[in-house]
């Protein structure tokens, strides 16, 4: 029986005992936060078993895409272990419980019409304790005891140890079945939890029951499918052999089961899979959670492919098999089989790049470990081997593991938090934990939103939730104006937008009898919107009636942004491809940002087309509409469909269309929009940024704001302009320009020599009409030559010519001073005994000009002590003092003799007592400095002589 069948079957079979077939889940659920991957079925369930949102089905049944790597050493190596895996399950939310559960379970694997196993094959576990379940088996079923096997809680209870060792939560016990293949080894196929209890400290007689019981089971589809076809691995299954085979072609061997290149290739098989989901639903290789799992496993295959004696990429070959292969089931991959091998092929081609050095700093730091007996690999080396070569830490674990050495994890750890590279740990959430929003949740299910028809509705308060986290509580009213934390209230429905699908949350107030509540902001937790704010003055009662009303103008410019945004997505589809899908976003107030998959700066024509299309469809005045119809409709009428998004159905698709850019815009959206284009005002891209690998982000204006930032745009450019005598479109000729001249006078200075100071080149003036969009790109490229915001040029230049300005006044003073030398100089020294002394002033003299010629004098004269002082503008004086050895010897020390000096000044500074530099803002002031650092010295060598 092929994969694909059984899985129909399995579907089928359930639904026709009343079950609603849900699709999976994503693979990557940013719901929830307490984990990185769909690790079974029943994970897009948990509110539904813990009673938080209203039932539409108490029966559900599903083929979940998974994905595991708490075992991922044994991926290729045993039969039966894989990364990404499907998992059929059935569920009851407090409807049936084991009786059903079992029959059905029993049915569909030994009945003719489903899976026809051979009854007297099977065996199956209970809890120790479960005498439900084991005289269920035995007098329903008619299993012999000799084939019911009673076990420990480690075994057979979900989670494991729960009831000695916890978390406290919903727990259960659970019924295991196992296939027992004439002459081969046992598999468990089945696993039926019952959800029964729920744990409360520590034992005994903490088990409590729940009031409502539920069932939750998984049966690995490959592993079934095995079973099913009779083949010794689940890598020889129908839908994963050829996908085996295909490796093996690519990498020029040949596959051998029992062989050590055979468990590369099944590793390569496994592993390429996992991450064509993965990257299918646009995660991408990177250095955190997910993102770092997706790097990892890509890296363990080029490894295994490296070390079968690849060089270059090949992974990105089997992503066209794993889609054909996986199709009937998950159509979709074959829609993006380019993207997804072109994000594979990159990370190859990184590590490739680096693996090589890699393995050879590996095996030193093995042959260091053997010659000084040390068993553990140092931390530290690992965390220096994955900054400078990208190797893994589990990588080289597993490597270390061939040599039977240990890895030092908390070496490794600790050396990437001295790097600030440390990621954080994923803590995973107890399923059943209480707060005081779960209390809320059981008790109320869902908030009714208005907001799509209205901003102001009549509510009733049905919670109100207090405290600072960590600490928040339930409270039945809430009578303290000026309370530090922001309170959260609930209401049975409202016409405030919850912060969700990256639309910030409205803000507005709750009016209610002789009080009011400012709302600062909406977020949601489930069903439930939280409006969370400060009462400004009264008291708020649980269950009192309010006056919800949304600030109109804040709602206003989200929808600008938000439908804004769909306008930006469709042209980026049109100017870069298919390929550029959302990866993120967040609408503010007439503020958005839009982060898409590309795996290369946008090119500013390609932005500056985009710009110009969504203006060309604002201006247009084209209907926004929004409807609510089946997925299947909306997918047939052409919306955009989120590659790694999971939707409802029945779906709200936001339609612009048809655009004078082309075609027309169609989303899968539940956020606040307008109903014309035109009501955006305006679109201003501000900026165009990689945030990571594979992902650009594009910030943008609208509205008033977007006019506001073009004005600025003009009077920037303008103002630039004219400091510099030019048109606008020669900005960023003109800065070139400049900036050529100040390094060519620092230079000038730097020499020391006489200079004549070159002018700056005239550029032509343009009679030409010069548009919006050309200003805009020269301000752009202004601002990258000058490497500050686009709305800071002119600031920049204005200093720019400011500081040339200074260099060229300098150059004239030195010049005006004649050639400077250590010889020029002594002219003008006065000798104090045995000592020769230089107090000078050095006219433009750039502060490595001035060591230099103390440098000069220290070698001409051995006891010698000099201050040179240049003029830096009118507000700066450099000061640089040295003495030679022997009066460092004597106690004479040049920070001392500086000092003063500088004060002089109004400044300060010091140094090493054989070289120091100070510095003064009262350049008129020098005459008198130089004279005190006359006398200064005058009477630190009378003490030194008279010792």
């Amino acid at each position: 029986m092929k994969t694909d069948e059984i899985r129909e079957k399995y579907l089928a079979f359930f639904e026709s005992k009343g079950h609603t077939r849900v699709a999976s889940d994503v693979l990557v659920p940013t719901w929830d936060p307490s984990v990185l991957f769909t690790p079974a079925g029943m994970n897009q369930f948990k509110d539904h078993f813990l009673g938080k949102v209203k039932l539409d089905y108490t029966r559900a049944t599903t083929c979940q895409k998974c994905l595991r790597t708490g075992d991922i050493d044994n991926v290729g190596r045993t039969a039966y272990h894989h990364t990404f895996f499907e998992m059929l399950g059935n569920f009851s939310f407090g409807d049936y419980f084991k009786r059903d559960a079992i029959h059905w379970a029993w049915e569909f694997l030994t009945a003719k019409e489903w899976l026809g196993l051979d009854a007297d094959l099977l065996t199956v576990t209970v809890y120790k304790d479960d005498d439900e379940a084991a005289d269920i088996w035995h007098d329903q079923i008619k299993l012999p005891t000799s084939r019911i096997s009673r076990e420990e809680e480690d075994e057979n209870f979900w989670p494991a140890s729960a009831p000695s060792q916890g978390p406290d939560g919903v727990c259960g016990p659970c019924s295991e079945i196992y296939y027992h293949p004439p002459g081969g080894q046992e598999v468990e196929i089945w696993n039926l939890v019952f959800t029964q209890f729920n744990r409360v400290g520590n034992p005994p007689e903490n088990l409590r029951p729940l009031p409502s019981k539920n069932i939750d089971t998984g049966m690995g589809l490959e592993r079934v499918a095995a079973v099913m076809q009779g083949v010794q691995t689940n890598y020889h299954i129908d839908s994963l052999r050829p996908l085996v085979e295909a490796a093996a072609e690519v990498c020029g061997v040949e596959y051998e089961y029992a062989s050590e290149t055979g468990r590369r290739l099944r590793r390569i098989a496994d592993h390429v899979r996992a991450c064509a989901f993965c990257v299918h639903e646009n995660v991408y290789p990177g250095a955190n959670k997910e993102k770092y799992v997706v790097k990892r496993l890509l890296r363990r295959a080029v490894l295994d492919g490296h070390q079968m004696g690849l060089g270059e990429p090949f992974l990105c070959k089997l992503v066209a098999k794993v889609a054909q292969v996986m199709a009937p089931a998950y159509p979709e991959l074959t829609e993006t089989v380019g993207r997804v091998a072109s994000v594979i092929e990159k990370e190859e081609a990184n590590f490739f790049g680096t693996i090589d050095g890699g393995l050879r700093r590996i095996e030193s730091a093995f042959d260091d470990m053997r010659k000084e007996n040390r068993t553990t690999v140092d931390g530290q080396v690992a965390a220096e081997l994955y900054q400078t070569f990208g190797v893994p830490p589990e990588l080289f674990e597993a490597l270390a593991a061939e040599h039977n050495l240990a890895f030092g994890w908390e070496g490794y750890r600790k050396a990437m938090e001295e790097h600030g590279e440390a990621s954080g740990k994923l803590t995973h959430a107890v399923m059943g934990a209480k707060g005081p929003i779960d209390s809320l949740k059981q008790a109320h299910h869902k908030t009714d939103f208005l907001g799509y028809e209205s901003t102001e509705a009549e509510a009733t308060v049905i919670g109100i939730v207090a405290g600072k986290p960590g600490e928040d509580h339930l409270c039945d009213k809430m009578d303290e104006v000026g309370h530090e934390n922001a309170v959260r209230v609930v209401l049975d429905q409202t016409p405030f937008y919850g912060e969700s699908g990256g639309q910030v949350g409205d803000v507005g107030k709750l009016v209610g009898d002789r009080f009011e509540f400012q709302v600062i902001d909406t977020q949601k937790d489930g069903q439930l919107f939280l409006h969370v704010g400060h009462l400004l003055h009264g008291v708020m009662s649980e269950g009192a009636k309010v006056r919800a009303i949304v600030e109109t103008d804040h709602r206003d410019a989200i929808r600008r942004a938000h439908s804004a945004t769909h306008l930006l997505h469709h042209a980026l589809h049109k100017h870069l491809g298919d390929h550029a899908q959302q990866q993120g976003s967040k609408v503010d107030a007439d503020w958005l940002r839009f982060d898409f998959t590309n795996l290369s700066p946008v090119a500013s024509e390609q932005l500056d087309a985009i710009g110009t299309d969504v203006a060309s469809d604002i201006a247009a005045a084209v209907p926004v509409a929004c409807k609510t119809l089946p997925l299947a409709d909306a997918r047939q009428q052409g919306a955009m469909m989120l590659f790694g998004e999971k939707y409802p159905d029945p779906v709200r698709m936001v339609s612009m269309g048809p655009l004078p850019s082309g075609a027309s815009s169609k989303e899968l959206c539940g956020g606040t929009h307008l109903t014309n284009t035109s009501q955006v005002g305006a679109l201003e891209i501000v900026s165009e940024e990689g945030v990571s690998a594979g992902t650009r982000r594009i910030v943008a204006l609208t509205g008033a704001k977007a006019t506001e930032h073009a004005q600025q745009t003009e009077e920037v450019l303008d103002r630039a302009a004219k400091a510099l005598g030019i048109e606008a479109e020669a900005l960023p000729t003109a800065i070139t320009d400049l900036l050529a001249r100040q390094r060519s006078l620092k230079k000038q200075l730097a020499g020391g020599g006489a200079t004549t100071c070159g002018e700056a080149t005239t550029l032509p003036l343009s009679s030409g009409k010069v548009s919006y969009q050309q200003k805009k790109q020269a301000l752009g490229e202004a601002g990258r030559l000058l490497a500050v915001a686009p709305l800071a040029v002119a600031d920049r230049v204005d200093a720019l010519l400011a500081e040339v300005t200074t260099l060229q006044e300098q150059l004239a003073q030195r010049d005006a001073a004649g050639p400077l030398s250590g010889d020029t100089l002594l002219e003008s020294a006065k000798q104090i005994g045995q000592v020769t002394v230089v107090v000078a002033e050095t006219p433009g003299a750039a502060p490595n000009v001035m060591r230099q010629l103390i440098d000069q004098l220290r070698q001409k004269k051995s006891s010698i002590a000099v201050l040179l002082a240049a003029r830096m503008g009118d507000d700066k004086v450099t000061l640089i003092a040295g003495v030679s050895q022997d009066l460092v010897a004597k106690g004479v020390s040049a920070g001392k003799w500086i000092g003063p000096v500088a004060g002089a000044l109004g400044g300060g500074g010091g140094g090493k007592p054989d070289m120091a530099q100070a510095g003064g803002r009262e350049p008129e002031k020098l005459p008198e400095a130089l004279q005190i650092a006359r006398v200064t010295i005058a009477e630190s060598l009378d003490k030194v002589a008279s010792k």
